[in-house]
């Protein structure tokens, strides 16, 4: 079987629904067709970041509201190819949507997941996805299975966070898995030493004396790094330009989140490395971005475009907080785009954002559009803004009442609904 994912144009229905996009879950009822371009983008998960978007629970919705059936699902998951394909990522969507199809009261999905559990090669993750939907009676009987399978390290990952019903009822009935169960509650979490290696209170220290200890490189820098932040110290943004035009390394990445401390004071600092193209343009646009003034907008303007021309969607993240925030309204044809073309659902919440703060009468349409988007950050923000209409009414009705839907987007319907 092909996996390979071709976006299709965000004017077609097929596209849309790749990208997750509310105008095509609203599109589909009246589509021929639609049904199978839903199953498409399960078994060819379109997200172009897999850690951050989230696409399961717009999926199973439509499966429910078009009244699709599981067993294209089951198909997919079951091809002979599952026997030779390594790649987790092959099967990880479609095992979400069928946990989002339980919580939609469309219990045979269950079934399906128990199948897979197993049966299929990537079994873990259908345990995974039982152990996350807390029903014991879904999962009676694999006690044994997952004592047999797992090892303890893998028990353990099983077994690890809150309290959870499911994994009770195994440990009551398998010796291995209680016991598991029991030392990782009886582990006691590592308690870091103050200080830390490098030695020292660092809050004691000068500039020039963290600065140097920053300079070695070992475990200690870091920690210096993140003191010279807390200080606001001039003498990291010096640092900065010795470290970031380097190859990655863990002492930039601290220089980066340490510069997070700092406010608009260094702002001409921010705009000499941004004209300078000295290997601080990314840090000079995150500063930019988060501090920058009007006078800025031309060259925010100037990377959003250029990030869109690249299809390069985490590049236009920062240009489109920061016009946003500057309200930037010569920035809206920009963002209109940026909604539509983006690959990355996860930038939606941003250009919502954005399109609410600097143009609030063309974000209606995007609010209201909003409320059927695959993010959850998208469908909160659409909660807490969307005019209130006959079918906006009913659409917050339902993101309320949905048990599969997050707590913060269910609290916000209801807020609107009093």
């Amino acid at each position: 079987m092909n996996n390979e994912v071709v976006l299709e144009s965000a004017g077609t229905l097929h596209g849309q629904l790749q990208r997750g996009l509310g105008r095509a879950a609203r599109r589909a009822a009246d589509t021929s067709g639609a049904g199978e371009y839903v199953f498409d983008c399960i078994r060819r998960d379109p997200r172009w970041d897999f850690q951050c978007e989230t696409r399961s629970l717009y999926y199973a919705r439509l499966v429910v509201d078009l009244e699709l059936p599981v067993r294209p699902i089951a198909d997919h998951l079951f091809d002979p190819s599952d026997h030779s394909d390594e790649d987790e990522q092959r099967v990880v969507l479609a095992l979400r949507v069928l946990g989002d199809l339980v919580r939609l009261s469309r219990r045979e999905a269950a079934v399906l997941l128990r199948e897979y559990a197993e049966e299929g090669t990537h079994w873990f993750d259908a345990l995974d996805e039982l152990i996350e939907l807390r029903d014991p009676a879904l999962t009676t009987g694999l006690a044994t299975l997952v004592a047999a399978r797992c090892d303890d390290g893998t028990l353990a990952d099983l077994v690890a966070g809150p309290p959870n019903p499911v994994i009770e009822s195994w440990a009551a009935r398998e010796p291995r898995i209680a016991a598991v169960l029991s030392s990782h509650r009886e582990a006691a979490p590592a308690v870091r030493r103050p200080g830390g290696p490098g030695g020292g209170d660092r809050s004691e220290r000068t500039e020039s004396e963290l600065l140097d200890m920053a300079r070695q490189r070992d475990d200690g820098a870091v920690a210096a790094i993140f003191e010279l932040g807390r200080r606001r110290a001039p003498a990291l943004l010096d640092l900065a330009e010795e470290l970031l035009p380097q190859r990655p390394s863990r002492w930039g990445g601290a220089v980066c989140r340490a510069l997070r401390e700092y406010g608009p004071e260094v702002l001409p600092r921010a705009r000499a490395w941004a004209a300078a193209h000295n290997g601080c343009e990314d840090m000079a646009l995150r500063i930019l971005a988060r501090h920058g003034t009007r006078q800025d907008i031309p060259l925010l303007m100037s990377e959003l475009r250029d990030a869109l021309s690249r299809r390069d969607w985490s590049d236009a993240a920062g240009p489109i907080e920061g016009l946003g925030r500057l309200r930037a309204g010569e920035a809206v044809p920009l963002l209109k785009d940026s909604w539509t073309e983006s690959a990355y659902a996860y930038l939606r919440p941003r250009v919502l954002t954005a399109l609410t703060r600097t143009a609030p009468h063309t974000a209606e349409a995007y609010t209201v559009e909003g409320l059927w988007d695959c993010e959850e950050g998208v469908r909160e923000i659409a909660a807490q803004s969307a005019p209130l209409t006959r079918e906006t009414r009913i659409r917050l009705q339902r993101l309320h009442h949905d048990p599969a839907e997050e707590p913060e987007v269910r609290a916000a319907a209801a807020a609107r609904l009093m």
